[in-house]
This record gives structure tokens, sequence and C-alpha cells, in this order.
């Protein structure tokens, strides 16, 4: 019904039509609107009856007038027939469609601009006369019972927007009565746009058509039921939203103004929009209202605890600097009671001296006396009787000067109380808070290894502000950033408060490489120290004499064999090679990660082969001829690795003496090296998949083998080449070689 109902309602005034006119382009219009388009196209020197054709406001088709105007055109009669019937199915009740439409928001403001329209047109000449068919109440073609008003007023009030039913205002006063001051409105009429008391509405709405279908509602201020009107026309209230100029304009703007060729919308689609757009910017806005609430709450309390920080720190200052002057105070107090004490005793000892000086003064004086008095005698006589004893007297007193005068020292300025302060001055400019310390270095020339052991030094420039150091290791696994690595915490073993500037880590895997931090640390926070790689030394290890072959003599120490024909004596157990071709021992160790490096003298023998093997596989075939050993071997003037029964010849001087074995098990590869000339011979490439053990084997003289030996640097060096070169041709082609999968020839 509601589709319907848009089918049968006018372009122009948006109402049901009204005395329909059927166009030439198969559109229809009310009179009264295809009137108004006639009206506003003339102009005061030009007459109406000389306006001769206008455009269908559907589809812009020109329309073609005779000389009798709009009457010349055909009435659509079936579209009215169709109106009529359809505004009977309107009186079926509350849920009708009439009814339905005129329940949404702006269908009264929508009724209002038609009746303003139609009221316009009505006149004939363009006047608003309020006899008019669309200006008076009497006019509405819609029907309803009077008795649905209060219903209908209460859904009104609960449904339509704030701009057309407002709050109820006692104060607003009848707009129809005659007396003064008027009597209170009790109803207004949207349709009307007229407030009303009751008795006024008693005697302008009777309970019978049209008046029945008119709105009322509960008494609004004239100023919310008039709508705005258009800016461009006056008297015309806005019916439409121009999308392109954005703004709200009139059925005249959109038919003959300056919006005719402007996309519109209604207003209740654009009302819809809108206010969908501003409720969810709205929304966002809320929200971020709450969070800058939120935001500026956090601020508000960063800034109560700045202000709590500051007279915290601004009280600790306080209470160390009481302290150091306190201090100072005491050592002053310490030291002016040494300098008294020392006072004391020097005035003493002078005043000593000086009573000392005045008593030698006083004898002095009366030898003195008495000698003037012995001169004045003029008798010879008596005077040699009495002169004798004073001229000894001061003959003795003279020659005993030096003895009878005090020591007084003139220089007592009080040396050993000298005061220098220019160092603690120096501390006390300097006083500030407390940062964290230098990161500290790794002395990696002074570190040191064993098979199982690595002693760190480090050192640090601020030592004095370190509280304790903190060691970290873990293995290195080739993984370059050290960040990752770092953040990667699981894995690393930490050695906490350490006082001093080196540890030692016991514990390790032998030939393993570990990867070390160190920590300064102190009041203030921590920093790290530069990583460094350090490495364990080689897995030691002897011959084993449960494996040796009978014809095998095995050292005291059990690290040379020698081919003896004699040596029988050896009882036969699982463990020992055995077999006329077989004359070898293993290595007491089994081997499962790490890297390991061990040397081999060969002397003189000139029939040998040192490998590896699994403990698995058959003894007598641990020369290579299964695939779970892997040799190097020299028969005569040639030398060759075999494994899995195929030999390939490899290039080696026939003065090699010193043979290098790298076993790097978490790299799967195994190495042999000339040692005393530094020159690399083979390297197998091994997916391993059990415990190896290093095996040996001689036809001929002896051999000595030297373990747990650190990593020689020209065979770090091929080693690292080998496996940077192994990771960056991975997936390429291999040398064609007579060895199964896994063996790689080295150029």
């Amino acid at each position: 019904m509601e589709t319907l109902e848009s089918e049968l309602t006018c372009p122009i005034c948006l109402e049901l039509f009204e005395d329909p006119l059927l166009l030439p382009c198969a559109h229809s219009l009310c009179f009264n609107c295809a009137h108004r388009i006639l009206v506003s196209h003339c102009s005061t020197s030009k007459p109406l009856e000389s306006i001769s054709a206008f455009q269908c406001p559907t589809c812009r088709y020109v329309i073609t007038l005779n000389h009798r105007g709009l009457e010349g055109l055909k009435r659509n009669v079936t579209l009215q027939n169709i109106i009529d019937r359809f505004q009977k199915a309107s009186l079926s009740g509350p849920n009708s469609p009439t009814e339905s439409r005129r329940l949404q928001p702006q269908r009264p403001y929508t009724a209002t601009i038609s009746g303003t329209i139609a009221g316009t047109i009505g006149g004939g000449g363009g006047g608003t006369s309020g006899s008019s068919a669309r200006s008076s109440p009497a006019t509405s073609s819609h029907s309803h019972s009077h008795a649905n008003h209060t219903n209908h007023i209460n859904h009104t009030n609960a449904n339509h927007s704030p701009a057309v039913v407002a709050k109820m205002d006692p104060r607003i006063s009848c707009q129809f009565c005659e007396q003064d001051p008027p009597r209170e409105a009790v109803k207004t009429c949207v349709t009307c746009e007229v407030s009303y008391c009751d008795r006024c509405l008693r005697a302008t709405h009777p309970n019978k058509k049209p008046f029945t279908s008119h709105r009322l509602v509960e008494p609004v201020p004239d100023t919310h039921i008039r709508g705005l009107t258009c800016l461009e026309h006056e008297n015309e209230k806005v019916n439409m939203y121009c999308l392109v100029d954005d703004q709200l304009i009139c059925a005249l703007c959109k038919l003959v103004g300056r919006h005719r060729e402007h996309q519109v919308s209604s207003l209740t689609e654009r009302f819809d929009k809108l206010k969908q757009t501003l409720e969810n910017n709205l929304t966002n806005l809320v929200k971020r209202n709450s969070e800058l609430e939120n935001q500026m709450a956090k601020l508000i309390q960063i800034c109560q605890q700045v202000e709590v920080n500051t007279a915290m720190h601004e009280a600790k200052l306080v209470e160390e600097c009481d302290e150091l002057v306190e201090i100072i105070r005491q050592r002053k107090q310490v030291i002016a009671v040494k300098i008294k004490e020392s006072k004391v005793m020097k005035l003493r000892k002078l005043a000593q001296q000086i009573a000392n000086c005045r008593q030698c003064l006083e004898r002095s004086s009366a030898l003195i006396t008495q000698a003037e008095q012995s001169l004045k005698e003029n008798d010879h006589a008596r005077f040699l009787q009495t002169a004798r004893n004073v001229a000894e007297r001061v003959a003795m007193a003279t020659a005993s000067s030096q003895v009878l005068i005090p020591d007084v020292n003139l220089n007592e300025a009080f040396d050993n109380f000298a005061l220098d302060f220019s160092r603690e001055k120096k501390i006390l400019e300097g006083l500030d808070y407390l940062t964290a310390p230098n990161p500290p270095s790794i002395r990696d020339e002074l570190c040191t290894a064993s098979h199982d052991t690595i002693t760190v030094h480090w050192t640090s420039e601020d030592e004095f502000s370190v509280t304790s150091y903190e060691l970290q290791y873990t293995i290195y696994t080739g993984q370059t950033n050290f960040i990752s690595l770092y953040n990667s915490a699981d894995s690393w073993m930490i050695v906490p408060n350490i006082k001093q500037n080196h540890y030692t880590v016991h514990g390790l895997q032998s030939g393993t490489r570990y990867i070390f931090f160190v920590k300064a640390i102190n009041q203030a926070g921590s920093r790290n120290s530069e990583p460094a790689r350090l490495k364990t030394n080689s897995q030691p290890f002897k011959l084993d004499p449960k494996t040796a072959h009978k014809k095998l003599r095995l050292s005291n120490d059990c690290l040379t064999m020698e081919k003896d024909e004699s040596s029988l004596k050896k009882s036969h157990t699982p463990e020992r090679f055995s077999g006329t071709g077989s004359y070898g021992a293993a290595g007491n160790v089994f081997i499962d990660s790490g890297c390991h490096y061990w040397e081999v003298l060969l002397g003189a023998s000139t029939w040998y082969a040192i490998g590896v093997a699994y403990k698995s596989a058959p003894k007598n075939e641990w020369s290579g001829k299964n695939s779970s050993s892997w040799v190097f071997s020299r028969c005569n003037n040639h030398f060759m690795v075999r494994h899995d029964g195929k030999e390939m010849l490899v290039e080696a001087s026939l003065q090699l003496r010193r043979l290098g074995v790298l076993l790097d098990y978490d790299n799967n590869s195994l190495s042999f090296y000339d040692a005393m000339n530094s020159q690399h011979i083979h390297t197998f490439e091994i997916s391993f998949l059990l415990p190896v053990v290093p095996t040996f084997m001689i036809w001929n003289k002896s051999v000595m083998i030297l373990s747990g030996l650190p990593v020689p640097d020209f065979v770090d060096g091929v080693a690292s080449d080998f496996q940077e070169q192994q990771h960056q041709q991975m997936g390429l082609c291999r040398q064609e070689s007579p060895y199964l999968t896994g063996m790689k020839t080295c150029h």
C-alpha cells in the first residue's frame, strides 16, 4: 500500500493527486500545481494567458498549451478513481495506509506546504484568499473519525519529531478567540496551523468531514508548528533538500528556480541520513571526549605524582645535604679539638721554657749586680779578696750560656695540621643524581677456557659507582642479531651479585661457543657490555685400552699406540678391535655436541686410517667400510677419504706428519687439516644421528694423539667460511663424486 501511495503522489505538492491532469508525456500533475507553475512563469507585464508552454516536472518534457490553457489538457479520470478508492480504504483503521502515511514525521509538515501551494493557486489569479479550496480546513480530502482524535494525538506525541510535537505549554493562548485576553488553548490543529481553546475547537472542528482528518495535538507555540520558509520565495515552505548547494529549498526552487537542474532529496531522506551521520559523529565525539577525559585524568594523576616525587626527592636532597653538613660539622669539631690539644701542649712547653728563661735571667741579673759592686772596690786587697769568686762565677756563667739559655722554636706553625680539602671540594662540586654506570668492557685477551669452564674478565670506567655485576651467557647458535638473541630470556643463564671484575663459569659443554654479557649495576640502573663470543676447549680424551687390537701396544698415558706383532697377551672382548685388517683403537669418549679439535702425530707411519664412527657399527668396518664411519687414510704414497666403502683420492703432502681433525657436531661436518702447513684437506658433510667416537687404525709404526686443544685460528677461519658457503649455496648442485649423498669435495 505504501508503494501504491507513492505512485499516487503529486511530484509538486507531494500529496495525493487532486483533479489530476494527464500530460502528453503520460505523467500526471494536480491542476492547481500546474496552475501554480504557470503563475511562477508570468510577470507583472506578462499576463497568465500569454504562457503557452511549461515543462513536465518529472521528465522535463515541454508541454504546449492551446488557447484554452490548462483547460485544454485532459483530466486523468482513471487516476482520480483510483485515488478515491484508496481514500476509502483509509477508513479501515489506524493501520490503514493513509494513517501510516500521516504518522510519518514529515507528513504534517508536507501537508501544510501542500495546503499553502494549493491555496495560492486556487485563487485563479495567484492570491491567497481565505475562501480558496486549499487554504480552508474544509477543503481537506481526507476522512477520519473524530472519535479517534485523542488516540491519534497521543500516538503523534509519542512518535513525531520535536519540531512538530513540542512539550505542552500552559501559557499558549487561543488564536481564534475574539475576546481579550484570549482563553487558554487546549489543542493545536496541525492542518490549520492554529491553536484553539475548547469552545473555538468545537465551533471550528465539528465531528464530521472533512474536519475529522485534521490532526490535533497538544498546544504548541506557533513557531513550532509553522515550517521554515524559503529564502528565495516568500511564504513558501521548504519541502526539499538540494544536495548540490547543501540547503533547504521549496518546490518552486526545484521547478523554476536556480535549483531546477540540481539533484535533490526529500527532507525525510536527508533528515534520516544527516541524523545518522550526526549520531555516528556524536558517538565518536563522545568516545573521543571520554578518551580525552581519561587521558586528562591520567595526566592530572601524573602531575600529582610528579608533585609527590618532586617533594620526595627535594626532601631526600635536603636530608642528604644535611647529613653531609653534619659530617662536615663533626669532622670540623674533631679537627678543632686536635688543634686545641696541640695548642695546649705547645703552650705548656713554651710556658716551661719561659719559666726557665726567667730563672736564668734572674740569676744572671744578680750576678751582674754583684760583679758591678765588685768593680766599684778601689782597694786592691779587698778587690782581690771579693772579686776572685765573682769572676769565676761570671766566667762560668758566660761559658755555660748555651746551657743556661732555653731552646726556643720560633717556627711552631702547626705544619702537621696542614689542611687540603681540594679532593673533597671537587667531589662536592660534582654532587648530582646518581646515573647508571657506563657499560663494562669484556677483555677477550684476558679470558681463559678449559673444556668445561670459561673465565671471563672485564673492566669498567665507573668501577667506584658500580654496586655489583651480573654475568649472562648462553650457547651461541650462529644468530647474528644479538638483540633478538638477548630478548629470548629463556635460554640465558644469569650469575648475579658479582663483586669482582672476573668470574669463572663451570659445567659448560666442551667445544661449544657461548655468548657473554656483563651488566654493571647500581641504584640508578644498569648497562650491558657488548657481547663477547667465547668458546670452551675441545673434549679431552685418551685411547681406550679395552678397544685396542691385540697387536697394538699403548703407552702408559694411553696417548700413543704402536704396531707390535708380538703383543698377544690381551684377552679378547666384544669391545676390542679384532681381525687381521683392523689394527685399531677408539677414544674413550662419545661426542654428541659441540665443536672439537684434536691432532694426530703420525711420525714415520705410512699406513693408517683416522676418523670417527658410530658405536653401533662393527669395529672391523670402522675404517670407512660402512655408512657409520668416516676416515682419512694413507696407504704408502696415496691419500684418500673413505665412507660407506667408497674411496676418493685427495691431495696431501707426503711429508704430512701432523694431522688435524675438526669435528663440528652441531654443524654436521668433519674436517681434516695438515696442521703443520695450515692447509685444509677435506670436509665431510654428515647429518649426525648418534654420538660418535674417535677412531685410530695403523698398519705400521706408531701414532700419538693430542686432544682437548683449542681450535687453531686457521682452522676456525676455514670452518667459518665453509659454514657460510654451506648456507649460501644450499640447494645448489653438488659436484659429482663417488660418494653417497652427504659427501662433499672441497676445492
